[in-house]
């Protein structure tokens, strides 16, 4: 009797258990099903330009980024930055966009010390949008944070927190986006300033890949150790933009490469010029 209690008991647990486990399988299943769906119906209302090299998009972003940038310093050194503060962008609501920016690595090829540089993330805004079909235009407002978590020197001497406003108009195959943020130290601003940052892309569309651009990134330092200076790059570069890994048009999975070349154009530079690559994973 014992026994057959036991195995009555037993084969309970496990018909509980094998319940419990499909009910949690099921929930988690609708529950990603219906943020990819939200997602997709998101990102539809918007123009479906690629994202810029250099500037940021205008628009929200669902996305996985990795760049590696090599810099070359007026005296000839070169300095590598792996990732250059690049990470995943999730639109986890309607309208709605958040950025996990993993600390970059820094290699220097001089007496200075290697090491990540700082934590940071974004939370974006979209305020107004029409995808193609209905006006072609994009307008955001991001606000960054950055955590002060760099290793010998690489990264800021404070926490810094970044307002920035986006926005984009596209005009058939071309397309233009800009964005102004202010940089804006939580502690002492003596030695940072508040810096203003400038940036526009001007993109066109040849064929069904290709998106060809030209850039212009411009600092205007206010305060700090380099106040009154301006810094400016040009910067032409090639997107190519999108190559779906899966043939369901409900499915979103994609990659995105590119590349160019920062060409300072201003009097005072921190570096002469700078080569970009990026690799983006949509999903």
């Amino acid at each position: 009797m014992i026994s057959k209690r036991l195995v009555v008991c037993v084969w309970a647990a496990f018909g509980i258990a094998s319940s419990l486990s499909c009910t949690a399988q099921e929930e988690a299943s609708g529950f990603f099903a219906s943020w990819q769906e939200r997602v997709r119906d998101t990102l539809a209302q918007q123009p479906s330009w690629p994202i810029p090299l250099v500037t940021a998009s205008s628009g929200l972003l669902q996305v996985a980024r990795t760049d590696v940038v090599r810099q070359i310093a007026p005296a000839g050194t070169d300095t590598w930055n792996y990732d250059n503060s690049k990470g995943i962008n999730v639109v986890p609501w309607y309208n709605v966009e958040f950025d996990a920016l993993v600390p970059p690595y820094i290699q220097h090829n001089s007496k200075a010390e290697d090491g990540f540089g700082d934590f940071s993330m974004t939370l974006k805004y979209r305020l107004a949008t029409g995808n193609a079909e209905r006006g072609d235009y994009s307008l955001s407002f991001s606000t960054t944070g950055t955590l002060p978590t760099g290793s010998y020197k690489n990264g800021s001497l404070a926490a810094t927190i970044a307002p920035t406003l986006c926005g984009g108009k596209g005009f058939g195959r071309f397309d233009v986006q800009s964005t102004i943020a202010a940089i804006l130290p939580a502690g002492d601003t003596t030695k940072l300033g508040r810096p203003i940052v400038w940036n526009a892309v001007a993109q066109y569309r040849i064929g069904k890949f290709f998106w060809p651009e030209i850039e212009n990134n411009a600092t205007f330092y206010r305060g700090g150790a380099n106040d009154g200076r301006t810094q400016n790059f040009v910067t032409p570069g090639l997107m190519i933009s999108k190559f779906k890994l899966e043939r369901d048009p409900g499915n979103r999975l994609a990659v995105v490469v590119g590349g160019g070349m920062q060409i300072a154009t201003s009097q005072f530079h921190t570096y002469n010029h700078g080569l970009v690559l990026t690799a983006r994973m949509l999903f």
